[in-house]
């Protein structure tokens, strides 16, 4: 009788063993098709992000008053820029100061998107103060202009700060 008992026992345990095996294999795949639809619906959510920011940049800054001005970097390491501002006409348009990582990048030859904004065509005047150290560990400022004329197509100016010598200069580059 208790070897039957035992044995009723026995065998209800493993059943249900294999029961909760079989429930927890569902469950985990349930779990991995749940996942899945996370991952696509992720994916769905950036790419409905990156168009709207283009429909924004659109709305916000339409090509017929647009201008972009982009900040890069031809100077050897020992040379350290700092802050960078910019005005179109008297108005103060953009203000950076450079953490490390940023100064490592525009010495890789990357190039930093300053400002972009709305100005109305016709011609304007573009500011540029920058401020730094040079190789010789003294700090600099330095002040330039760049004469800009807008048209109706989006307008990309370019401001190169080259530092070769003792003093560094800022140079334009229309695109």
């Amino acid at each position: 009788m208790k070897k039957t008992i035992f044995s009723a026992v026995l065998i209800m345990m493993v059943s249900t063993g294999h029961a909760q095996q079989a429930g927890w294999e569902s469950s985990r795949e349930e779990l991995q098709g749940i996942d899945d639809q996370v991952q696509t619906l992720k994916k769905e959510v950036i790419q409905i992000n990156h168009e709207l920011s283009l429909l924004e940049e659109k709305l916000l800054f339409p090509s017929t008053t647009q201008l972009s001005v982009f900040v890069s970097l031809e100077a050897k390491p020992e040379f350290r820029l700092d802050s960078v501002e910019l005005k179109v006409g008297e108005q103060v348009v953009a203000k950076h100061i450079y953490t490390f990582r940023e100064l490592e990048a525009l010495q890789k030859g990357g190039v930093q998107r300053l400002h972009t904004g709305n100005i109305a065509t016709g011609k304007h005047q573009l500011h540029a103060v920058i401020r730094g150290k040079t190789a010789g560990g003294s700090n600099f400022e330095r002040t330039a202009s760049f004469p800009v004329t807008k048209d109706i197509k989006p307008k990309f100016v370019e401001m190169q700060v080259q530092a070769g010598g003792t003093q560094p200069r800022v140079n334009f580059k229309d695109w």
